[in-house]
């Protein structure tokens, strides 16, 4: 058994030597047999690891290390590996307990520790990284002035805001002109201070949001915008109103002050500012930490309270500007004198073209993007307001003073008609 085998002498220093072992394995001849045995399992596994034909020799130090480590080292399974933390152990059906498949953790768990059992769940605030080996804290996403989108969209509502005043001072400044005098000059006062305000206002939505914050970013929007276009269907209110007074014995004429218009637009307003302070009062919006909407980020919005208040505002500010452009689309026919209408139409259809796709839009995003919708379709319906209706007349009173006269804005037609 032992012919094809050369036992060299060589000293161990870590180990016992192959001499002191053979003094300690020596026995009596009852337990020859056991030892023999043992051997030879010994002797067989090394020949395994160096079958002859190799040119490998099995020397004293093989012999020591295969004796050792039978007898001081914990047996390996041979039949799986262990599993490293991010992993856990599935066990095999019908097969032994030691043969397993390792299976990485599900996103959002982890696991710490070799050969786990399970791997545990991340708190809610928290995530699992790449390796699934840690719970690391969740980014947190708002819309901010940092960020290139809030930074555009914030000096978009600036330069929109110094616009607004500069028409307004244009105005001021030529009030006594006939073109400005035309159909409620302070009612036109009034529709570019609540531009300049609606402008502004978006600057609300920017930044994180908070109690004071969600509380007055869709209050103030609601009754701001409810202003704009009830200021605009006063005007439209007051071209039918001096259209008709016109015409012989016409009972119109009492209505021609600017009483009648102010009082409109107060009214409009009004019912909007009751709508938000109820809904104010009954179920306010708050800010909340959405963790289900996008996977691994807190997204810190404000939550709108009532849900039906929200569209409610909504759909009172919809039912000014439908009524707004009904009437105007009416009167765009109208004599030249009163041509206001036409660019009154425009502005509506803008107004009303916007929010109508502000809708789907703004209940198919969330977080920040949902934000970011909502700012745009402000800033848009705002801007056409001011361009509709404000920049026609600051072209003729700027750049054609010579149309800036009585006689040009009535028209032929109508001075013949008056006379």
């Amino acid at each position: 058994m032992t012919t094809d085998i050369q036992i060299e002498q060589t000293t161990v220093p870590t180990k016992p030597s192959l001499q002191t072992l053979k003094k300690k394995n020596s026995k009596p001849a009852g337990n020859r047999k056991s030892s023999l045995h043992f051997n030879s399992k010994l002797l067989a596994t090394i020949r395994q690891t160096h079958p002859p034909g190799t040119g490998k020799q099995i020397t004293s130090c093989h012999i020591i290390k295969y004796n050792l480590d039978f007898c001081f080292q914990i047996p390996r399974s041979t039949c799986s590996e262990s599993c490293r933390p991010g992993y856990r152990k599935a066990v095999r059906p019908g097969e032994a307990i030691c043969c397993f498949d390792c299976v990485q953790c599900s996103t959002g768990e982890i696991s710490t520790q070799d050969d786990a059992a399970e791997c545990m769940k991340c708190p809610d605030d928290h995530w699992s990284n790449e390796r699934q080996d840690e719970c690391i804290p969740k980014p947190i996403e708002f819309l901010s002035y940092e960020e290139p989108m809030g930074a555009i969209l914030a000096v978009i509502s600036i330069s929109c805001t110094a616009i607004s005043l500069t028409v307004l001072c244009i105005f001021i400044k030529y009030q006594d002109t006939p073109i400005v005098k035309a159909n409620n000059r302070e009612l036109s006062y009034l529709l570019l201070v609540a531009l300049m305000l609606s402008f502004l206002c978006s600057l609300i939505f920017i930044g994180k949001p908070r109690a004071v914050t969600c509380m007055l970013r869709q209050a103030a929007f609601g009754i701001i915008f409810a202003l704009c276009v009830s200021c605009v269907l006063a005007k439209t209110i007051m071209v039918v109103i001096a259209f008709n007074a016109t015409k012989p014995n016409s009972n119109l004429k009492k209505w021609m002050g600017p009483k009648v218009s102010n009082t409109t637009a107060m009214i409009c307003t009004i019912i909007q500012v009751i709508i938000c302070i109820v809904w104010l009062a009954s179920s306010p919006p708050f800010p909340e930490q959405n963790m289900k909407s996008q996977i691994g980020v807190i997204i810190i919005e404000c939550n709108e309270g009532s849900t039906t208040a929200f569209w409610c505002v909504l759909g009172y500010m919809g039912l000014l500007a439908i009524i707004s452009f009904i009437v105007a689309f009416l009167a765009r026919n109208l004599p030249d004198s009163f041509n206001e209408a036409k660019f009154i139409t425009f502005s509506m259809l803008v107004f009303v073209s916007v929010w109508l796709a502000f809708i789907p839009a703004y209940l198919s995003t969330r977080g920040k993007y949902m934000v970011t919708v909502e700012l745009f379709a402000i800033l848009a319906s705002s801007a056409g307001l001011l361009v509709c209706i404000f920049f026609p007349k600051c072209y003729i009173i700027l750049l054609r003073p010579d149309m800036n006269t009585r006689e040009h804005l009535m028209g032929k037609h109508a001075t013949e008609k008056i006379k």
